[in-house]
């Protein structure tokens, strides 16, 4: 008897492993695939109309496709197939739509080749106006967040502070960072000055509001214990109440950084001679709309990159509540 259990259970845990799917894999070799034959259908219809740079084109789709071919049989495209699929459809869609039948009114919709003439033709005038955005944007979304997270704690902790700035808030805080464009113009001495402040002040609304939340929400067992084990009024502001708070923080930290982000635009449509709302502005008077577009693109791109950072800073300081946080 105890042999035959013993086989029993030698057959039992010498069931095969189930073999990986092959689904991910054939789901990003069709979507190579698709970009393949986008590169093809750009190469071999002739345009309705002379576009320099349709041969650099199709050459990166090729190379888009063939690297995703690779990243397929690498298993390293298990997830983003899908969107590679739909993207390269919308490309094909785009290209036929605009440079080989001209359904789309001209100029206002530029064909893929036009953003890439931009990319390829006007890069060190579009790469200056990156740089200065990412300054602009960085300096005075940091100077804000600051601002705005020592102000949230000095209100959630203190009721005599609260008393004095809550008053304020609920007065300006509701109030459009862009309706204080005149107002900040005047007020400084330069236009990158005043372009700082507004981006600052769109960070710091968001941010303050919510760490003061998060301080006054924190569990008062929490103070209890620390003061139990002799805690003093520092130690329970830096080692209780801000710890318990930095979920909110971040709240706050990616819907300022939203608004950041378009005060940005704004100001630099406004007040600068450089950035990429700036270099919005000169495309739309040029009619210039591929460089509009390019420049759009770079601004989306900048703005997911600032984001995802945002997300990797969360997750390495709030390491120690893995597993709590659903966003």
């Amino acid at each position: 008897m105890a042999a035959i259990e013993g086989a029993a259970g030698e057959e039992a845990g010498a069931l095969p492993k189930e073999a990986p799917s092959l689904r991910p894999v054939i789901g990003g070799l069709s979507a190579a695939a698709a970009w393949f034959a986008v590169a093809a259908l750009t190469s071999a219809w002739p345009d309705a109309e002379e576009w320099e740079r349709t041969g650099e084109l199709a050459s990166l789709l090729a190379v888009v496709g063939g690297g995703l071919a690779l990243a397929s049989l690498l298993r390293r495209a298990q997830r983003a197939w899908p969107w590679m699929l739909a993207l390269a459809l919308g490309v094909a869609a785009w290209e036929v739509a605009t440079a080989k039948l001209n359904l789309l009114p001209r100029p206002f919709f530029a064909p893929p080749q036009g953003l890439l003439e931009v990319y390829l033709d006007d890069w060190p005038r579009l790469a200056e106006c990156v740089l200065h955005s990412a300054w602009l944007l960085i300096s005075g979304y940091l100077l804000g967040s600051a601002a705005g997270f020592i102000t949230g704690v000095a209100v959630g902790w203190s009721r005599a502070v609260g008393y004095w700035v809550n008053p304020v808030l609920r007065l300006i805080g509701p109030l459009p960072a862009t309706a204080w464009l005149p107002l900040a113009f005047f007020a400084f001495p330069s236009s990158a000055s005043a372009s700082t402040f507004l981006v600052a002040l769109a960070a710091f609304f968001p941010v303050t509001i919510l760490t003061l939340s998060g301080v006054a929400g924190v569990n008062s067992a929490f103070y209890d214990i620390a003061r139990t084990l002799g805690a003093n009024k520092r130690f329970l502001v830096l080692k209780v109440a801000i710890p318990a708070t930095m979920p909110h923080v971040f709240v706050g930290l990616f819907m300022g950084l939203g608004g950041s982000f378009a005060v940005l635009v704004v100001a630099e449509m406004l007040g600068v001679k450089a950035g990429l709302g700036w270099y919005i502005q000169w495309a739309q008077g040029w009619a210039a709309y591929g460089n509009m577009y390019a420049a759009l693109l770079v601004m989306a791109l900048l703005c997911s990159g600032l984001v995802a950072l945002l997300f990797r800073i969360r997750d390495h300081l709030l390491a120690w509540q893995k597993g709590l946080l659903r966003w």
